[in-house]
């Protein structure tokens, strides 16, 4: 796996930028590889042979990539050298935190730690304080990698920097507090969810990135069977029901449902969402925010929104009967009604609307289609090639299909930041409701006659969309097994 450098001495800012040129990284046999845009001055190649003390190998990248690159590395030399400044006087480190919180060496931890995880692609900035000190991770397509880490001494300061740009109590430790930051980021705009948590060792910190920016994607984007899409875009252009899509934590229900709210008429209906938080703005929608610090939780916001003559509703998450009730009652009285439930499966979603005490009759009389999702990375395109997965794999996720397969993986490459797979997409199975459903659910009938009368009304299970995508390359049998239960 490639090594990231450090800004070699004599080699300046001024220096990369007029020639065009960044240093990158060091590749596994020892060459230096240098990142060189349109019109480089190649003929600072040899200095930087020479400052580095190794060979040098370029590839070609975009002005704005070299530019961006270097002020990373620049920042990173200043940082380190200021670092080096705060470590060598022991009152600094004493000082008072908030005075230590706004020090050059945290604020610039801070700001290369955001733009870090912006570059990467990552979803969470997770921050966990340990023995050792603090350590910085990020999850970049659902997975934990490593992030540059801050000094031990910092750690209560770099703490404080972002409980302070978040607007908490920067003297309270002793229990868990919520807040936002918005940031802007060259032409972006990023809102960062924080919450912090008192652990053993000190605070720890996760930071949510959401683009401000940034488009839903549409339905046709996510990667759907073509048979799960056309039922979602008819399920998704009924005039009144209720749609649900279930999935853990992480798994895109909420994507799902702004690319299903994209196929409705924000101009000749009304439509709302009631969302915690609200993650992207939607143009003609109106999108109600819960305050719970305020007393407003979702029944509260979704009693409100019935009042403002709504067509189409959506809840982003039916977490307590009250919600549930007041969600069904909606559907009942001839409003489209999206939201979504944290089940494993699409059939596992009509019991547990029944735990939330909604009668049966009522759940088969709204529930049109219930889409249940996970998320799996994709192979990376820049270092994929043919493998033979493990038999056993094999076998376990095909079941009694045909064994054989295109199969892919990705070798790890610096596109992929050594991974080997980049990017994600979805496996999906989609339960469209039908008359000997309604009836199994009136009878409450047990969750493996409801799944086999899923699979009778034409729902193909997930592990069978995760198997044929595994068969084409797209993903990993491994990948797959990792993200969808037995």
């Amino acid at each position: 796996m490639s090594a990231e450098v450090p800004l070699a001495e004599g080699i300046s800012r001024e220096f990369l930028l007029h020639h065009r040129l960044c240093p990158r990284e060091l590749a596994p046999d020892g060459t230096l590889l240098v990142a060189a845009a349109d019109g480089a001055l190649l003929d600072a190649l040899d200095e930087l042979t020479f400052a580095y003390g190794r060979a040098v190998v370029t590839e070609p990248a975009t002005l704005a990539d070299v530019e961006r690159m270097i002020e990373r590395l620049a920042t990173r030399a200043d940082r380190l050298i200021e670092l080096a400044q705060v470590h060598g006087d022991g009152d600094d480190l004493a000082a008072d935190v908030r005075d230590l919180a706004n020090q050059p060496p945290v604020i610039r931890y801070v700001n290369l730690l955001v733009r870090d995880a912006f570059d990467a692609g990552a979803s969470d900035i997770h921050l966990e304080a340990e023995r050792s000190g603090l350590t910085a991770r990020f999850r970049m397509d659902g997975v934990l990698a490593p992030a540059p880490e801050a000094p031990a001494e910092l750690q209560q300061a770099v703490v404080s920097r972002i409980k302070l740009l978040a607007e908490l109590d920067i003297s309270e430790r002793r229990r868990p507090q919520d807040g936002r930051i918005r940031v802007r980021l060259e032409s972006r705009e990023l809102d960062l969810r924080v919450s912090t948590v008192p652990t053993l060792f000190g605070e720890s910190v996760v930071l949510r990135l959401l683009d401000r920016g940034g488009r839903p994607v549409q339905l046709g984007e996510l990667g759907m069977p073509g048979h799960v899409l056309a039922g979602m875009e008819a399920l998704a252009r009924q005039p009144y029901g209720m749609i649900l899509v279930t999935g853990p934590t992480g798994s895109g229900k909420t994507t799902t449902l702004y690319a299903a709210l994209g196929l409705r008429d924000a101009r000749t209906e009304k439509v709302i969402t009631v969302e915690d938080p609200v993650e992207y703005q939607l143009p003609g929608i109106a999108q109600v925010p819960v305050h719970r610090q305020a007393g407003v939780s979702f029944g509260q916001a979704l009693r409100s929104i019935l009042r403002q003559d709504p067509d189409v509703i959506m809840v982003g998450e039916m977490r307590d009967p009250e919600t549930a009730e007041i969600a069904v009652q909606a559907a009942m009285t001839g409003h489209m009604v999206f939201s979504t439930l944290h089940t494993n499966d699409a059939v596992g979603a009509l019991p547990r609307l029944l735990d939330l005490g909604i009668p049966d009759y009522l759940v088969a009389a709204t529930v049109d289609g219930i889409l249940a999702q996970r998320l799996v990375r994709r192979v990376c395109d820049g270092c994929r090639q043919p493998y033979d997965p493990p038999r056993e794999a094999v076998l376990r996720l095909a079941g009694g299909d045909d064994p054989r397969g295109d199969f892919h993986r990705g070798a790890g490459c610096p596109a992929c930041r050594g991974t080997g797979y980049r990017g994600r997409t979805g496996v999906f199975e989609l339960m469209k409701m039908d008359d000997v459903l309604r009836e199994a659910v009136m009878r409450r009938a047990p969750r493996p006659e409801l799944r086999e009368a899923a699979r009778r009304a034409g729902m193909t299970p997930m592990r069978a969309d995760g198997w044929a995508r595994a068969r084409a390359g797209t993903t990993t049998v491994e990948e797959v097994l990792r993200v969808v239960q037995e």
